[in-house]
């Protein structure tokens, strides 16, 4: 059977991908890249599903036989069908770019996770409970609704506060005196409990925080996240807080008690921790009554407060719209965390306006985007840096790439994937990190391919 570095096993996907290259002409060499894993693929290829499955399939068996989980490739094809074809193996310091063929984010330190998913609530000196939060109303609704159910002891609402650290509100200690939600033993009364409440309920002892840093799915889109808590936001800004109280769910999100929100919420409010979400929370409810009688807030996404100016895009040609302006001068605020630099039809641009920002912690910019690259030395609290090839180059040949990143990519234009192994390797090894693996093959296509 053939291994997967033997040049033979690639041919049928690497001409599959080149019958895309509309404007190959005979003086024209091409270039492909994309990535095959045992379960499945990305390869930029629109054609039929069988075709790709029965080229790719080969590849897949030998993954498998190999234990090997997938395998990013980048081949470069001359005009007479002579083949390089590169391949770059997992690698426990390199983050997949899932769904496309990007070598992925380069991770410069052990179990680093972005300023985001790092962020601790903020004291709210002010907060009380909402006016309608009624613990008397609360307890005779829940045992007109459950009037046989078993309540768990004080002595066991006590212990869970001391697990979780910190003491059940009011309301909270009510639901559980009424009903201690045993589903293990009794899937029928666990069923009532969560009619009676309104979703499907933890039992005491699965009560949970919400831990900021399991919400994290990856530095990248995270580190080109940002939220912010104003003055007018009931949810605080954040992944997780030891405030929140898992206590229910709705098959797929989880509805959590509230003990730090935001400026403008109540102490104890009802919010919904996404599913689909890596940061923020929805109010749904001002409190736990609230929420068991069915009043829920008609204006509750709040995720946390704008992300403008926290994350803002800049593009030649665009108008100031959703988090993207014309200049990055507009863009520069003590606020910024994040700024993405475009391509566009002008000149490229200088980063001297956003120079020593505080809080600006991504910087991305596209292939040719900026004027200068060394300007980058200039933004001293960068955590995550994305360029292109040449600008890495001119950082690396004038030792000038930031200490402070915790993650760096490499954004490849023109599917020019072959040198980029090479250059991450030398970023890595500023960190005294693992070296990339890659394996370069060589064989010939034939002409007119």
């Amino acid at each position: 059977m053939a291994s997967v570095s033997d040049f033979a096993i690639w041919e049928p996907v690497l001409r599959l991908m080149l019958t895309d290259d509309t404007y190959r002409s005979a003086d024209r060499s091409a270039r492909v890249a994309g990535r095959i894993s045992r379960y499945g693929w990305s390869l930029g290829h629109q054609g039929s599903l069988a075709v790709t499955r029965s080229a790719v399939e080969d590849i897949q068996r030998s993954l498998a036989r190999g234990g090997v989980q997938e395998v990013a490739f980048s081949a470069e094809v001359q005009a007479d069908g002579t083949t390089t074809l590169g391949l770059v193996w997992p690698s426990p310091v390199v983050e997949p770019a899932v769904g496309y063929p990007d070598l992925g984010v380069l991770l410069l330190a052990d179990g680093s996770l972005p300023e985001p998913w790092l962020r601790r609530p903020e004291p709210v000196p002010g907060a009380m409970p909402a006016p309608s939060a009624d613990p008397g109303l609360l307890e005779r609704t829940l045992r007109e609704r459950l009037p046989d159910a078993i309540g768990a002891t004080e002595e066991e609402i006590s212990a869970a506060g001391v697990r979780l650290g910190v003491p059940l509100p009011d309301e909270l200690k009510v639901l559980y005196r009424v009903t201690r939600v045993d589903g293990g033993d009794d899937f029928e009364a666990a069923d009532r409990a969560g009619e009676a409440v309104g979703c499907e309920l933890f039992g005491l002892e699965h009560l949970g925080t919400v831990d900021a840093a399991g919400r994290h799915r990856g530095w990248n889109p995270g580190a080109k996240r940002a939220v912010r808590t104003g003055p007018d936001t009931a949810v605080q800004g954040l992944a997780g807080s030891p405030g929140w109280i898992r206590f229910g769910t709705n098959g797929g999100d989880e509805f959590a008690v509230d003990l730090t929100p935001g400026p403008a919420g109540h102490l104890g409010q009802i919010i919904l921790i996404d599913h689909e979400q890596s940061l923020g929370a929805e109010l749904v409810a001002d409190s736990l009554t609230d929420f068991v009688l069915g009043r829920m807030r008609a204006d509750g996404r709040d995720h946390g407060g704008s992300q403008l100016p926290a994350e803002v895009g800049v593009r030649v040609g665009v108008g100031v719209g959703v988090g993207h302006l014309e200049t990055v001068e507009a863009a520069a605020h003590l606020a910024l965390e994040v700024l993405s630099v475009g391509p566009g039809d002008g000149e490229p641009y200088s980063l001297a306006p956003v120079a020593g920002l505080p809080r600006l912690r991504t910087l991305t910019a596209s292939p040719g985007a900026l004027a200068d690259p060394l300007e980058v030395a200039g933004l001293t609290g960068l955590e995550f840096l994305e360029l292109g090839a040449r600008e890495w180059r001119v950082l690396l040949d004038a030792g000038a790439v930031p200490r402070t990143l915790k993650a760096a990519a490499i954004t490849v234009r023109d599917q020019h994937h072959l040198p980029v192994a090479p250059l991450a390797n030398e970023i890595l090894a500023l960190w005294n990190r693992p070296r990339i693996v890659q394996t370069l093959l060589h064989g010939d296509l034939g002409p007119g391919v």
